[in-house]
């Protein structure tokens, strides 16, 4: 997938340390696909691996049965460049290497040219392909994986096998079924596992097989693998290719998709030479060879190469948890900012406002000298004024503690209904609540909850706040404390306008007041912040169910004693 064009500096810091977490096509800058002698090896390789499934995979009449050359040369002109003059250059090369290996190996004038064009067909098929499909290379995705199998490896072998067989139909009278599906399995089979094999190294991965205990664990791996490859192609004679799948998701879950490419490498050559030889499981299989070719080709294409995509899958796993890492350490660090910012504030208005609050009595109860009834009054404003900045400081400088981890809590057994009746006292010597029916109900013995009893007579102080506020147009607010499942559960319970769904969402947001801010009611919109953060640093939870013109119901869960 595409990486986004918002990322941050220190995100591309992260996601460069996981494995695979960029596109493969994106690191040829200083790999060795860009260096100047890459396309001459990749023509000497193609001319060797061509001469090698001439002389060694073929099934059917004349074509193999397990092709590589195409499947290196689409992977390595991705990788090296685009372009057009390089698209010509690098074409140019890749139909000597072909004509060249179909000559070594024997193949006659017609039947080179004939085979040359139908595998730079596949091949100009593939690149295109790729770059319309799958433009990043990226196989450390699921839909990466996916788009370069399904719209490559597929697709591309089509335009060959077309060419191959009615080219070999009207020369030899070959079978054109026959032909066709031998020619498309075994050149899907090479994009599908060499491709992907080639497109995944990188720096990254030369570098981590230097690490000594990755070294040792893929130097395990594939003994293992070599092993099983063995005893199920070549030791014993019954069909035991299945025992080679738990092998290989362990290479996927351990080396991904460099790894489990690689070990499907090892898994087709093994198979193919073993059906080659007629050894193992092959020596009681019916058919000619083309029959078993076929038999083979679809088990590593259809048994063995959507491992690529488990490997794929746990790759792109890899890669979005270090993005996660690395949001959750902005978001750490912001949030940490935030606090000392906030703490910073707070203690710059303390002082201030203590200065204030104090002249203001001093103005108001005439120490001063003489004051007009009216100055009396504006003193008394100012002073009610500076209070509400005061406690603001006091919440500011609660919530900055809070968020950095500076508040302590001391857990141990509290008497929830004796928090609850001590809370209720308080909250009936409010002005604003004496109209008020305020009443406790303890459902049952034992409510005794591990929990800092001053902080939590601190929260449920302040739903009570919140519940005379917003709610005494009830005309009651209810404290209610029960047992549920294992824990305490404590309520809050008022008879006011209630809450919508989307106020309920936004309800424990740090200075959202839900669009009462012009409004006559009192208030930062903090208070419920810090008592959600109080909640849960005793362990608990904290949340609010209501529905509009009902009233609310504020609860709190803590583990029981």
């Amino acid at each position: 997938m595409p990486d986004s064009r918002a990322m941050t500096a220190n995100d591309t810091d992260v996601i460069d340390q996981a494995p695979s977490a960029r596109a493969p096509g994106r690191t040829t800058a200083a790999g060795l696909f860009s260096q100047p002698l890459a396309p001459m090896l990749t023509v000497l390789a193609v001319t060797l691996l061509t001469v090698g499934a001439i002389l060694s995979f073929r099934t059917a009449d004349l074509v193999a049965a397990l092709w590589a050359a195409n499947a290196l040369a689409v992977a390595v002109w991705l990788r090296s460049g685009r372009g057009l003059g390089y698209d010509l250059s690098f074409g140019a090369l890749m139909t000597f290497g072909t004509l060249a290996g179909q000559f070594l190996a024997g193949n006659t004038p017609i039947l080179g040219l004939m085979f040359g064009a139908a595998n730079m067909a596949e091949i100009v098929v593939a690149v295109l392909l790729a770059r319309r499909f799958a433009p990043t290379l990226n196989l450390a995705t699921v839909e990466g994986a996916c788009r370069f199998i399904f719209c490559v490896a597929v697709v591309a072998p089509i335009a060959g096998a077309l060419i191959a067989a009615t080219g070999l139909y009207l020369l030899r009278d070959a079978s054109f079924l026959m032909t066709f599906q031998t020619w498309w399995f075994g050149h899907a089979l090479g994009l599908a596992v060499i491709a992907p094999f080639v497109l995944a190294v990188d720096s990254r991965t030369v570098r981590n097989l230097f690490s000594p205990w990755r070294a040792v664990e893929t130097v395990l791996l594939f003994s293992l693998l070599a092993a099983v490859c063995f005893c199920a192609y070549f030791l014993l004679d019954a069909p035991l290719g299945f025992t080679l799948i738990p092998i290989l998701i362990m290479i996927a879950a351990r080396l991904r998709v460099v790894g489990v490419t690689a070990a499907l490498v090892v898994v087709s050559a093994a198979g193919m030479v073993s059906m080659m030889m007629g050894a193992g499981p092959w020596q009681s299989t019916a058919g000619d060879v083309a029959d078993r070719a076929m038999l083979l080709q679809l088990t590593l294409l259809f048994g063995y190469v959507p491992i690529v995509l488990v490997a794929s899958l746990l790759e792109e796993r890899d890669r979005l948890s270090e993005r996660a890492k690395a949001g959750q350490v902005r978001a750490e660090r912001a949030s940490a900012a935030k606090s000392r910012l906030l703490a910073n504030v707070a203690h710059e208005i303390k002082s201030p406002i203590g200065g204030v609050i104090g002249i203001g009595d001093l103005w108001s109860s005439g120490q001063l000298g003489p004051v007009t009834e009216t100055q009396a009054e504006m003193a008394e404003m100012l002073v009610k004024t500076a209070r509400q900045v005061e406690a603001l400081s006091h919440d500011l400088l609660d919530v900055a503690r809070a968020e950095s981890g500076a508040v302590k809590v001391e857990l141990r057994p509290t008497d929830i209904p004796g928090i609850l009746e001590d809370v209720r006292r308080t909250t009936a010597m409010r002005p604003e609540a004496k109209l008020l029916t305020l009443a406790v109900i303890a459902e049952g013995d034992g409510l005794v909850a591990i929990a800092d009893s001053q902080r939590l007579a601190q929260v449920i102080d302040n739903l009570a706040t919140n519940a005379v506020k917003y709610g005494a147009a009830g005309g009651a607010v209810t404290f209610r404390a029960r047992r549920v499942y294992d824990g305490v559960r404590i309520e809050v319970i008022d008879q006011g306008p209630g809450l919508s769904p989307d106020k309920q969402a936004q309800l424990f947001e740090p200075f959202n007041r839900l669009g009462l801010e012009r409004s006559t009611v009192e208030g930062h919109g903090i208070g419920l912040a810090l008592a959600k953060r109080l909640v849960e640093l005793q362990g608990g939870s904290i949340g609010v169910e209501s529905t509009p013109g009902q009233g609310a119901t504020f609860w709190i869960e803590l583990p029981a004693a």
